[in-house]
Formats: C-alpha cells, structure tokens, sequence
C-alpha cells in the first residue's frame, strides 16, 4: 500500500472515531442542556466540523460531479446586488457566484472557513467571508436582496429551522429569495431503502438528515412559499420562499 495513503486511511478512520465519540458529546448536551439547542449545533460545528473540515471534500467527491455541480449554479441564476451564502461549508458554491452579485459566506465551523478561504484564494473570488450563527447572524434587517443554502437546513435540528428561517427573513429584504437546497426521502421504494441505509453514515458524519421538511416552517416564518421543485431525482428539493412586501 502506498504510505501516503495508508496514512490519509488512518487520519479518516481516528477521525471517523472522533465523530462517533462527539456524536455521545452532542447527545449528552442536548440532555444536559434542554431547551438550548444553539448551544448544541454549536459543539457539533465546532468539533465534528474540526474534524470532518480537511476530508470534508473528499467525502462529498463521489457525488459532487455527478449530483451537486449540475445544480449550483441554478442557486445563483438571475440574482443581483448582495447575496448570502449560509453555510458556505468549504465554498463549494463559490465557482459559480454571478460576478456582478456581492456575495457574504457564513458558516459556524472555523475549519470548514479555513478551507473556504483557500478556495477563495485559489479561485480568485471575491466573497466575503465571516463565523456567524445562522439563527442570529448580527447583520442589521434587509441588508440582503437575496440568501442561499444549499444542504445547510438538513444540518440544523428541528428546533432550530424555524429560528433559522426567520433569521433569514429578518436580513432579507421585501420581496427577496430565500433559495434552499435540501435533501428529501425518495418514494421510490428501493432508493427510500437505500437511503435509510446510508442515513445513520450521513448523521454521524455530517450531523445531517434526509428528512428536516424544511419547507412546513416555511409559513410560520412569516414567509412565503415561491418554488418547490426537485433538481435531482426525487431526492434533492429547491425550496424557494419569498420575504413579504
């Protein structure tokens, strides 16, 4: 084998071992700490992240080609003046941000904002790039024409969708998009199955789910539904929600 690779193996699987000992961390908080769920996404950013960040790419690699670069782009089709990028991640989006859009990525986790930064540099993008919460960003109201997510709701708990939703309503403008990509169970009996197999991997893992409904908080934010559409498959969803005039 070569060393190299030996060595990528074992720094995956001690990693892989830190996930599952956060996972029981993430469990007793959220025991520890009822009724405090920010406090709970944020020992899941800042510690699974810290250690899932630099094979986080690697990870996603088999279905970023084939399932997500397809997709990107249509997140960002006919905005204009400023842009959020919630949970910009490792700044997958950031090849295709519109040149004329102002674009700001936030993110919880430092690490996964370090290596967005060196993607920025090696790309040569201009984005914005700041650790904020996306349930309380610090951003004053309206300050955006428009705010994207892509896979950043199937992360958050359920406690904190409606929290999150209405963050963003706050920093939208009237009239603005909130457009949100999101993973969904297929109905196809055999995909369902397979998925359900993958899931406990995607929850240790990612801290995520296939099955948030994002869009039911929807209403409750005080937004409006605009879109609903799947963009692969029967398993990704665009939830596209407007801000009132």
């Amino acid at each position: 084998m070569n060393p190299s690779c030996s060595k990528q193996t074992m720094e995956l699987l001690e990693t892989l071992s830190r996930a599952v000992s956060i996972h029981r961390v993430r469990a007793l908080a959220s025991r520890a700490f009822p009724g405090g769920p920010r406090y709970d996404a944020r020992i899941m950013a800042h510690k699974m992240y810290r250690s899932v960040a630099r094979f986080y790419d690697l990870l996603d690699l088999p279905f970023e080609g084939r399932r997500y670069a397809p997709i990107r782009p249509q997140m960002f089709t006919g905005l204009s003046g400023r842009a959020l990028d919630a949970g910009v991640g490792t700044g997958r989006n950031m090849p295709y941000y519109p040149p004329d859009v102002r674009v700001t990525g936030i993110d919880l986790s430092p690490a996964m904002l370090a290596r967005a930064d060196a993607r920025r540099d090696r790309l040569g993008v201009d984005v914005e790039l700041l650790e904020r919460d996306v349930c309380d960003s610090g951003f004053p109201d309206n300050h955006f024409d428009a705010a994207v997510a892509t896979f950043l709701f199937c992360v958050l708990d359920d406690s904190l969708q409606l929290p999150a939703l209405q963050e963003l309503g706050r920093i939208v403008k009237p009239g603005g998009e909130i457009r949100l990509l999101e993973y969904e169970y297929s109905q196809h009996p055999w995909k369902r199955f397979v998925m359900r197999l993958w899931a406990p991997w995607v929850r240790l893992v990612y801290g995520a789910t296939f099955d948030r409904h994002t869009e039911r908080y929807v209403p409750q934010a005080g937004l409006e539904i605009a879109e609903e559409r799947f963009l692969y498959e029967d398993i990704i969803k665009l939830i596209v929600a407007r801000v009132p005039v």
